[in-house]
């Protein structure tokens, strides 16, 4: 059975304004609209709004509750939560450029990947990054938590931005080339110059030696 309150980020006890609140806000953050329609941010929309409408209807609520919330406080960890990986497919990129994150948490019952919002303890997920920091960094930071301990551990990803010039800059350079191939010809032509010189003088030396003789 999925968990309604772990969609929306807010605690069992949460209080209908809470419920509310948390969902106007990600169902802002998770619009296909806002998102080009990525189908990961569609995903969670459609989670939001499965968690909102059954939460603020108290006789599904109440169901819930009853089915699922009891199970589901004795199913927590009382061990500290930890992380084993958390992973990207490439750590310089361009923008726009697909990237896949990899993780894998212990004992959390409560996993958040920032900027991107809730997420299962373990799984992965392939995220385009459209806007990088002044420095050309993006940051990526996953939270895990264990709500029975209250104890959070947090490690990060930084993604460095490549551009462009970067990406071709080892690739032939097209001006040095078109001048080495430039002077090689003209060293040749030179060559031909001089030898062209100097068979003249030979025959001038040659006519003069005959007009001596004669």
């Amino acid at each position: 059975m999925k968990d309604y309150y772990y969609f929306l980020g807010v605690p069992q006890n949460a209080s209908a304004e809470d419920i509310k609140k948390a969902y106007r806000k990600l169902s802002l953050k998770y619009h296909p609209d806002k998102n080009d329609n990525d189908p990961y941010f569609s995903d969670r929309f459609k989670e939001v709004n499965e968690a909102y409408e059954t939460l603020t209807n108290p006789d599904k609520k109440r169901i819930y509750d009853h089915s699922f919330g009891g199970v589901h406080r004795n199913a927590k960890s009382i061990l500290p939560p930890q992380i084993k990986n958390f992973s990207a497919s490439k750590i310089r990129a361009k923008k726009d450029e697909e990237i896949t994150i990899y993780w894998n948490t212990y004992d959390a019952d409560l996993v958040k990947i920032v900027p991107f919002g809730l997420e299962k303890p373990t799984g992965e997920r392939t995220i385009r990054i459209k806007e990088f920091d002044s420095q050309g960094k993006f940051q990526i930071l996953l939270h895990a938590t264990n709500t029975v301990l209250h104890k959070t551990i947090v490690q990060g990803i930084t993604i460095t931005e490549v551009f462009e010039s970067e990406a071709t800059s080892g690739k032939e350079n097209p001006g040095k080339s078109f001048h080495e191939n430039f002077r090689k010809p003209q060293k040749k032509e030179t060559g031909s110059i001089r030898l062209v010189s100097v068979l003249i003088l030979v025959a001038i030396l040659v006519a003069l030696i005959w007009t001596m003789l004669h």
